[in-house]
């Protein structure tokens, strides 16, 4: 009877050890949690975690460390140091050794905030315990922000919108009677008399900073998602079989090809500016990537040919514009400089540096031969866009007035009766003699800052539009106040109690 227990004792260390044992080999290490059901996704849960932490500082220009992490092969490469990840051991892998260290040598470091979350490291651990794999049929070279931004799905535009959007683009139809508004994951179509929201168009940016109606009709648009991509698109809002969202035709302008007709870039990170040449064959952007681009269209937008790629500007390209003759475009840039460019010669021929803060947009006369921009430090200046006279590039005149930074420029570019309109953070859009740099209107109502500017094809209407989502419209003879209302469908205003 001992001895039967004696061997049940040993019988069930045995077990108990062979369990243990396999615990400890074939599953997850202590402090890593299982999450989901079924194996872990480098490209939908691994690759996510990388770029919002870790791309930052090893991406293929800063490589920390020597370390890229922006496709999987490099990761896998490493650095100054090995492979980080030991398939099948997680607690063996320097890169979990590294995200949840308490003292030097975290990763992200400490200066740079909290540590990661313990729900994510346990996914990365837990990917690790599995074998390390990529997803079948993705190139380990293949560049993740690009795989991460074709698997995302934007969502619907709100059908009521929570708080009032920020409205960063707005543009007048070409016969000036209908006003497109910039929302959130959408643009609007308003009637500009009676402010009437008459259509929404979904789009795949969250924002769209600058739009255009080319000579066809067709409406371009410029924006993005900011750290995510940018891109620029090629919308007919006048195709498509509508659905209603919030009691307004919504028109799919994600999937829908009628409406969704090109895409002429997709790029990591928001395009802000775009402008289209006089004969409307050429379409230029600019954007965070600080390269200016300028494509040929003339063949057809799904068959646009990138012509140029310039990059001399040493930070964000807020705007882009031709000068009258398409040969040359002028640029403005958060390096606090005004650039033109010679598109023949693919150089930059000139610098206008005397703003000394970041330049938000420019243009060139209707005689070419005078640069106009603006910037943070409150003016609008005119400056020699040629080199007659052997000055070009020097200011002409400084004209003040705005009390905060002007953000945009909206320029009318007729010879005969040209106007120019700014709008700026302190609440108000100008009107501007182009000649003599008086001011020759100030238009207010607006209550917070004025991101957007346009002015109607026939030259008879201006809006601006608002961080809050005001958008105000004024006749440009007398400044007469229009119409005004907030693009921002749905939104009720909260009411603060006293």
């Amino acid at each position: 009877m001992l001895r039967s227990r004696s061997l049940c004792c040993i019988l069930c260390s045995l077990i108990g050890l062979f369990l243990a044992w396999l615990l400890l080999v074939r599953a997850p290490q202590a402090g890593y949690a299982q999450g989901k059901p079924g194996p872990v996704s480098f490209i939908n849960d691994v690759a996510p975690i990388l770029k919002e932490t870790c791309f930052a500082c090893h991406d293929a220009k800063k490589r920390k460390g020597k370390f890229e992490m922006t496709s999987y092969a490099n990761f896998r490469k490493g650095g100054s140091k090995d492979d980080p990840v030991t398939p099948g051991n997680a607690r063996a892998s320097l890169i979990i050794d590294m995200l949840t260290k308490s003292g030097p040598g975290r990763m992200p470091p400490p200066e740079a905030g909290n540590s990661l979350p313990k729900e994510k490291i346990d996914v990365i651990a837990r990917w690790i315990q599995e074998g390390a794999k990529l997803d079948p049929g993705i190139d380990p070279k293949s560049d993740l922000m690009r795989e991460l931004r074709i698997r995302w799905k934007p969502p619907e535009p709100y059908a009521a919108y929570p708080q009032p959007a920020n409205i960063n683009g707005l543009v007048f139809t070409p016969d000036s009677k209908k006003i497109v508004v910039g929302g959130h994951h959408e643009v609007m179509v308003y009637d500009a008399e009676q402010g009437k929201l008459e259509k929404r168009v979904a789009t795949r940016s969250e924002r769209a900073y600058t739009m255009l109606f080319l000579p066809d009709g067709k409406l371009a648009v410029a924006g993005g998602r900011p750290g995510q991509e940018g891109n620029v698109r090629i919308y007919n809002i006048n195709a498509g079989n509508p659905k209603m969202l919030g009691g307004i035709p919504l028109i799919d302008g994600v999937n829908d090809r009628t409406v969704f007709l090109a895409e002429l870039l997709d790029t990591d990170d928001t395009v802000f500016a775009l402008a289209v040449s006089p004969d409307g064959k050429k379409l230029a952007s600019g954007g965070i990537d600080r390269l200016v681009r300028v494509w040929d269209v003339s063949g057809g937008y799904d068959k646009a040919k990138l012509e140029h790629a310039f990059e001399n500007h040493a930070d964000w390209v807020f705007s882009v514009a031709f000068s009258p003759d398409g040969k040359r475009l002028v640029t403005a840039s958060r390096d606090k400089t005004a650039k033109v460019w010679d598109l023949a010669a693919k150089e930059s021929v000139l610098t206008f540096p005397d703003h000394q803060n970041s330049v938000y947009d420019a243009a060139i006369t209707a005689d070419g031969k005078t640069g106009i921009s603006i910037a943070d430090d409150k003016n609008v200046r005119f400056w020699q866009a040629t080199d007659q006279a052997k000055q070009v590039g020097k200011q002409i005149r400084a004209a003040g007035g705005h009390a905060k930074g002007i953000f945009k420029i909206a320029y009318r570019n007729d010879p005969k009766n040209p106007l120019l309109a700014t709008c700026s953070a302190d609440g108000t859009v100008r009107l501007w003699n182009v000649n003599t740099g008086l001011a020759l209107k100030i238009l207010t109502g607006h209550t917070d800052w004025v991101y957007a500017v346009a002015i109607s094809p026939d030259g008879k209407l201006v809006a601006g539009g608002s961080r809050n989502g005001e958008v105000r419209i004024w006749k440009t003879a007398d400044g007469a106040l229009v119409k005004a209302f907030n693009a921002s469908p749905g939104y009720v205003p909260q009411v603060v109690k006293k």
